[in-house]
């Protein structure tokens, strides 16, 4: 995939209507709606302020959650939840759309811009049209949730027509929410088919940093790779030994790796489904080259919980009874050591269980590590960037994605719809 697409300053908006896809999908408390994090409004900020003092009109539109669109999908929902429909209401399916109302995104928009932000009724109903057509250069208006249209995530071209139309005459659409463009939705990359197509900062980031690096890394080329699951990196791992030095795993992935190798693991995470993927791995990384470096030793507890007993055993040699909760003191040594002369690492998912301090101590191992190295070091989305914002090593990362999802699979090197549809320079 061309990852040089043209961005907002290779195109007029002066005079011009712009539509631009953020991500708003943002936390909220529970019980009063308030937003707990405005990290991804703040994003979207370097974007809508160029192109308000290029003299555009900004129609901003962004998903919130996952509502459920059509009353009749919504009974479909409950009722798999065991519910009687003739108990479900649309009044009911009404309040748990205007919980995941953009209300309050509008709101902390117009704050950090320091200026109004009318949020419209619907997303491409008669308010929206109406507020859209009154909209002057200088104004940003805020489409309601796009995922209270069911085109939306079927990629319907007539509401992505609809959406377009919206700019009038001379319109553009801008793409600057990451953490969607894995997904070919109506607002995401529909649109691109009747606007010309460009995209914002933060976008232009993420591919100049995660495909310079997986294009044309510094090296060395350390890849870090944690989480869970085997299953949900086996494309990551796959495309990363093609372009990797190193590749490291850990979390709770790296127990299939140990079973497939005649390890015991006693009850720690396993994917005996994978142990055969594993070991090719293994072996691919071998007759490649590639350095394939796994846990030495890791730190057990005799629960999954924060006050479980702990102790440390060598990898491979864990009772029956116990779990693999994070990696030991000398993996952390072996792992910190891999990454001192790296030229380029790549972070994405945790060594542990980070949630439970007692098996936090390798995550935070290598995040510190991180940051004392002088290599580029990108951090994949999801788990690891909320290890690394929470443990305070945030600003000596060189780069945070903010997408999950979408890093992933743009590490796996799979085409990302969201940006694929952008224009080429």
């Amino acid at each position: 995939m061309n990852y040089n697409k043209k961005t907002v300053k290779d195109v007029d908006v002066k005079g011009k209507k712009v539509l631009l896809r953020c991500d708003f999908n943002v936390p909220q408390d529970k019980n009063t709606g308030a937003i707990t994090d405005d990290k991804r409004i703040r994003a979207a900020l370097p974007t809508i302020q160029y192109l308000l003092d290029n003299g555009a009109a900004v129609i901003a539109c962004s998903h919130l959650g996952k509502p459920v669109a059509t009353f009749d999908s919504y009974v479909k929902k409950q009722v798999e939840k065991g519910k009687d429909p003739a108990t479900v209401t649309e009044e009911s399916w009404k309040k748990s759309l205007k919980k995941l109302s953009l209300a309050p995104v509008a709101e902390r928009l117009g704050e950090l811009l320091g200026k109004p932000v009318t949020l419209a009724a619907d997303v491409i109903g008669p308010d929206a049209q109406a507020k859209a057509a009154a909209l002057k250069p200088g104004e940003v208006l805020l489409l309601e949730n796009t995922r209270f249209e069911k085109g939306e995530t079927k990629n319907d071209p007539a509401m992505a027509k609809a959406l377009a139309d919206l700019t009038g005459e001379g319109g553009i659409y801008v793409s600057d929410a990451f953490g969607a463009v894995h997904r070919a939705h109506a607002s995401t990359a529909g649109v691109a088919d009747y606007l010309p197509a460009v995209s914002g900062f933060l976008i232009q980031k993420e591919l100049e940093i995660i495909g310079g690096a997986l294009a044309n890394p510094k090296r060395p080329l350390v890849a870090i790779l944690g989480g869970a699951k085997v299953s949900s990196k086996i494309g990551v791992i796959n495309n990363l030994l093609e372009i990797a030095d190193t590749i490291i795993i850990g979390g709770g992935m790296s127990y299939t790796f140990s079973a497939a190798a005649g390890g015991k693991i006693g009850d720690s995470l396993l994917e005996a489904d994978w142990e055969d993927y594993a070991n090719e791995m293994v072996k691919k990384a071998a007759d490649k080259g590639i350095k394939l470096l796994l846990p030495v030793d890791t730190v057990i507890g005799d629960a999954f919980a924060a006050d479980a007993n702990s102790k440390i055993v060598a990898a491979g040699e864990i009772p029956d009874g116990w779990q693999g909760l994070d990696i030991g003191p000398e993996t952390i040594k072996l792992y910190s050591d891999a990454v001192k002369d790296a030229g380029t690492v790549i972070w994405n998912g945790p060594m542990g269980v980070f949630e439970f301090p007692a098996f936090a101590k390798g995550t935070e191992a290598i995040a510190e590590a991180l940051s004392k190295t002088d290599a580029i070091t990108i951090i994949g989305g999801g788990d690891s960037a909320a290890a690394v914002q929470q443990l305070g090593f945030a600003d000596k990362m060189t780069h945070i994605s903010t997408g999950g999802g979408a890093s992933l699979e743009f590490m796996e090197g799979k085409v990302l719809p969201g940006v694929a549809c952008l224009l080429d320079k």
